[in-house]
């Protein structure tokens, strides 16, 4: 069958099943129908044959079924299934949550935002009415109080015309789309940023609510109901347990405790003790991330108080990044604000799918299962074997890992959520947690572990059986296929949100093993040139010192005493002859100068007359 034609009968299937449902009262998601019709079609027990056609009988068989088991209200298989499809439809990681409800919030804005962008206003009426939209634009999008309160509009007037004058509609107007959406935005922040310094300083944030102190009094209280739903799920868990456990000892007590209803009941409570692990350890990481704001915060305003402190102005270079990143940082207080709302919610929705609990095992039935019962919580297991251990040296072709041989050994992700797989094999899905301590089996590249080193001796003997044993229990109970996390058994039944990271999960184990290595000091033989010079200098002076030594002699001398005996040689440099010759010595001398003037006294005539007298002797004559 081609695969539109399969689908569009896969669809048809789905819609008839979902008219029957809503005829009978009862109103079912089609994500929860479509589970249902898959979970069916693999329970072998049910007849369908996945490798045929299905024919009209078939169909009608199906259909049939499925109705019968989503009307079944006293199904604890039932309420598993729904609350899985439930936690896979409304839950994702934080990151996913905040980009889910940024993009809510911009398409909320995008009406206003495009009736601001697309605006040519040119009367003085309109202007007005232009900038009443961005003040009522920078409220929405800021989230820190109501654009129809008339206090809060006037505060964020009065800031938005302190960075942006109702003057200056006129240049913002001239801008392209793209460039008015990016100066709305900005003064959005600009704007919310010195609101939340107004209020820090008391000079205004009208109607805004301080969202630290709101956020460290909800974490606790969020944290605290999550904590005693999941103690009151992981009590229930370990009553069941033991019950499945001594009926499992004791197989004449089948026919009085019914063991099936057990252990769906036990899936069931297993199942939400999970989710609410996943929920609170996104509490957590949200209890982290305030704290991390917090101090956050308190260093913006403190710089913020700094740099404005007893100044009448100052520029905006210094002030407005300040000012956009308390903005920022009051945005993921929001976020956190909004995410710890969606997580309550949503663990509040969680209770609704343990109604079978008390219909089919009230607390008197209870009592009268656990009379000469142990129960024995996980962490009792765990230590109850602690001091047993796998042998690898009794495996010669199986690896086992150990914490001390794996650095990354808290990280393997383990098959079963970490339940034991021999366990779950031979006691037909009971439940009990694994020890890693004892060893962890890796097989295929797969991980597994165990309560006790008997069963995982057992299982290393033939793996392959006790898999194939709980991939037909998963066929016929459904909802094991989430809870165990047999995603790559069952590929057309993995979750949306655990598909995702499927593959980002696969951790391979870093083994570490004492290693030792030794090289040779020199294997090559050395190859350095002595003889080799970088300096183009050096070289000169070298082929100068050759060329002197062409013609240079070589003198050797021999004594008596020395006859015979062995060669003696030397060489020296012959002897310069030079000399210099200077100037003959000599000097000069000059007359002195000697000029007399006479009759500058004057005389009993009116004038004067004055006659000079040179008296100085000739250049030959001295």
């Amino acid at each position: 069958m081609p695969p539109t034609q399969a689908e569009s009968v896969i669809k048809n299937i789905i819609r008839e099943i979902g008219q029957e449902c809503a005829t009978r009262g009862e109103v079912t998601s089609e994500t929860l129908i479509a589970f249902m019709v898959k979970a069916v079609v693999l329970d072998p027990s049910n007849g369908f044959n996945m490798d045929r056609l299905l024919l009209k009988s078939d169909v009608e068989k199906l259909v049939k079924i499925c109705v019968h088991r989503l009307m079944d209200s006293r199904n604890p298989s039932l309420d598993t299934i729904k609350m899985q499809v439930y936690f896979d439809m409304n839950y994702t990681h934080r990151e996913e949550f905040i980009e889910e409800h940024h993009r809510i919030v911009e398409s909320k804005l995008g009406l206003i935002s495009r009736e601001i962008t697309d605006n040519r206003a040119c009367s003085r009426e309109e202007l007005e009415s232009l900038y009443r939209k961005i003040v009522s634009y920078v409220l929405l999008r800021s989230g820190v109080g109501s654009p129809t309160d008339l206090k809060i509009v006037r505060e964020a007037t009065a800031a938005l015309q302190s960075i942006f004058p109702q003057a200056e509609l006129g240049t913002f107007l001239r801008l392209s789309r793209k460039e008015k959406e990016r100066q709305l935005k900005e003064l959005a922040m600009i704007v919310t940023g010195i609101r939340l310094f107004n209020r820090e300083t008391g000079k205004g944030g009208e109607g805004i609510e301080y969202l630290p102190a709101i956020l460290q009094e909800a974490i606790p209280a969020t944290t605290e109901h999550i904590d005693s739903q999941l103690r009151i799920a992981q009590e229930q868990a370990y009553r069941y347990t033991a019950i499945l456990e001594k009926v499992t000892k004791n197989p004449l007590l089948v026919a009085d405790m019914q063991p099936h209803m057990l252990k769906e009941v036990l899936y069931n409570v297993r199942q939400y003790e999970i989710f609410l692990q996943t929920i609170l350890s996104e509490i957590i990481s949200c209890a982290q991330e305030v704290e991390m704001l917090t101090k956050q915060l308190g260093a913006l305003l403190e710089q913020l108080t700094m740099t404005v402190k007893s100044k009448t102005a100052v520029p905006t270079s210094q002030v407005f990044p300040i000012f956009i990143a308390l903005s920022n940082v009051w945005t993921s207080f929001q976020d956190e604000t909004v995410l710890i709302g969606i997580l309550t919610n949503l663990t509040a929705n969680l209770e609704r799918f343990l109604g079978t609990h008390d219909l089919l095992f009230p607390e008197k039935i209870m009592q009268e299962l656990l009379d000469g019962v142990v129960v024995k919580t996980d962490l009792f297991r765990l230590k109850e074997h602690l001091e047993e251990r796998v042998h690898p040296m009794d495996f010669k072709r199986q690896q086992w890992l150990f914490p001390e041989t794996t650095a990354n050994f808290a990280k393997l992700l383990i098959q079963y959520r970490g339940f034991c797989a021999y366990t779950l094999a031979t006691t037909d899905g009971l439940l009990l947690p694994g020890n890693q301590a004892i060893g962890i089996f890796k097989y295929k590249e797969k991980y597994y572990t165990f309560n006790t080193s008997d069963a995982a001796y057992a299982f290393a003997e033939n793996p392959d059986k006790y898999i194939n044993l709980i991939t037909e229990k998963a066929k016929k109970h459904a909802e094991l296929i989430q809870l165990l996390e047999l995603h790559q058994q069952f590929e057309n039944l993995i979750p949306c949100s655990e598909f995702k990271d499927t593959v980002k999960r696969l951790i391979r184990p870093i083994t570490k093993s004492e290693t030792s290595t030794q090289t040779d000091t020199h294997i090559l033989p050395p190859t350095i040139v002595r003889s080799y010079e970088w300096n183009e200098w050096e070289l000169r002076r070298k082929a100068i010192k050759l060329a002197n030594l062409r013609r240079n002699v070589t003198h050797s001398v021999q004594t008596d005493l020395s006859h015979m005996r062995r060669e003696n040689c030397s060489q020296v440099y012959p002897v310069k002859h030079a000399g210099t010759q200077t100037k003959r010595e000599g000097n000069t001398a000059v007359p002195r100068p000697q000029v007399f003037i006479a009759g500058l006294r004057g005389g009993p005539a009116k004038t004067t007359h004055a006659v000079k007298v040179n008296l100085t002797r000739a250049v030959d004559e001295t």
